[in-house]
């Protein structure tokens, strides 16, 4: 299935669906981004290729430009930047310059923790998920070290190419080689739910809706 169209069908899903096929039929135990990481925009949904970067707090700053300039000539279509930043919670790793490279990219969004120029980057409508917002930037506090490569956020390791999906409930992450197979199991969830919520509009009582196969 050509790229784009997983990502249309998988911003038709809700990030519950996802995590239950993962746990449920996958028995993954870890799915899901750490629960500090919130929509911009809380009708915002992000979906695409997972697009790694890992960075820390550091003062130093020879070469960090031309590190992040590399970068953002590295994005590609259909990309989520997700960024691992070793739990720094005082400069920003996103504004809205990054954000206008990326949309010209392609890029889908980006998960980070800390974003600034927050009206420019709403103004530019492109999806972000962060955990705060803060006027310092990272030139001379904080610098990257690489990119595309497995990075470690929360419980999950994220790996380049990996599916990045987030919705208002949060941000999930959809391991490369079962990315369809996960999709076309959340996408029948959806058409089942449909039939339990019909059954509980009808006046059914809750035993007899999970007698009937249904679900709470």
């Amino acid at each position: 299935m050509p790229v784009s169209e997983m990502r249309e069908r998988y911003q038709r899903l809700y990030t519950g669906a996802v995590n239950d096929v993962l746990r449920f039929t996958y028995k993954m135990h870890a799915a899901s981004l750490p629960s500090d990481y919130r929509p911009l925009a809380e009708d915002a949904k992000l979906a695409g290729m997972a697009f790694t970067i890992k960075g820390a707090p550091d003062i130093t700053t020879e070469g960090e430009f031309e590190m992040r300039a590399e970068m953002l000539e590295a994005l590609h279509e259909d990309t989520v930047v997700v960024w691992d930043c070793t739990g720094d919670v005082v400069t920003s790793q996103w504004g809205e310059v990054m954000t206008m490279a990326a949309i010209r990219a392609g890029c889908r969004g980006a998960v980070v923790n800390g974003i600034r120029d927050t009206r420019s980057i709403m103004a530019q409508q492109f999806p972000v998920f962060y955990k705060y917002r803060v006027n310092t930037g990272m030139f001379g506090r904080f610098r990257m070290y690489y990119y595309q490569k497995p990075v470690l956020i929360g419980e999950v390791i994220v790996h380049p190419g990996d599916w990045i999906f987030g919705d208002i409930d949060g941000v999930i992450c959809i391991p490369r080689d079962i990315a369809y197979d996960v999709l076309l199991a959340a996408e029948k969830i959806l058409y089942k739910e449909e039939d339990i919520k019909a059954m509980v509009r009808s006046g059914m009582k809750p035993t007899e809706v999970v007698k009937n196969g249904g679900y709470f």
